[in-house]
């Protein structure tokens, strides 16, 4: 059993190249429905997301989509889901994503996964939130990102420690753990500090 009770996972809404994204962000959505954990996501139904939701649904979990009225527009849903938050801007969108999930976990996606990356990693490092933010590395899809970020602090841009502000891990079996392992060493350092 694991202490969270939603993850927000932000992935792509085309299916890529590799089809083995698709079927791990399927097997995440049926294993968060297993563990009784609400998927909080941008309520698309294709592409990566939908494929998580799909995963979450089709296993009896509750998938929570939020998603701004001008993709509502542009989306016709076809996915039942437990429930569907129109809100009126992105900005306010992705407020309402990070208010509602205990941590995040990113799939692979595209130039919007990177703005919801680097938007919780910010405020992250501001104090905003201490929720675990877990890389889903498959194949070293986010390795790239990884060397940025390494490019960075080599520049003195950013501080070493903040490298760690990210999780990566290479197994989807392993992002619930990455979770639990980052939330109770969070909970230690508080009392320890």
């Amino acid at each position: 059993m694991y202490g969270i009770k939603s993850l927000g996972v932000f992935c792509g809404s085309a299916d890529g190249k590799n089809p083995r994204y698709v079927k791990d962000a399927l097997k995440l959505g049926k294993i968060l429905a297993e563990n009784n954990i609400r998927l909080i996501y941008g309520a698309g139904h294709v592409g990566m997301m939908g494929a998580v939701a799909k995963g979450a649904l089709d296993a009896g979990g509750t998938v929570v989509g939020i998603i701004n009225t001008l993709l509502q527009d542009r989306e016709k849903q076809i996915l039942k889901l437990s429930e569907l938050k129109i809100l009126p801007s992105l900005h306010i969108r992705k407020d309402a994503m990070l208010e509602s999930s205990d941590a995040f976990c990113v799939l692979p996606g595209g130039i919007g996964t990177l703005d919801e990356i680097f938007e919780v990693m910010t405020l992250k490092q501001l104090g905003e939130h201490h929720k675990p933010i877990i890389m889903y590395n498959a194949e070293g899809f986010w390795e790239p990102l990884r060397k940025v970020i390494d490019t960075l602090i080599n520049e003195g841009y950013v501080r070493p420690e903040h490298a760690k502000l990210l999780t990566y891990v290479d197994r989807i079996e392993d992002i619930l753990p990455a979770i639990e392992a980052e939330i109770s060493q969070s909970e230690q350092k508080s009392k320890a500090g």
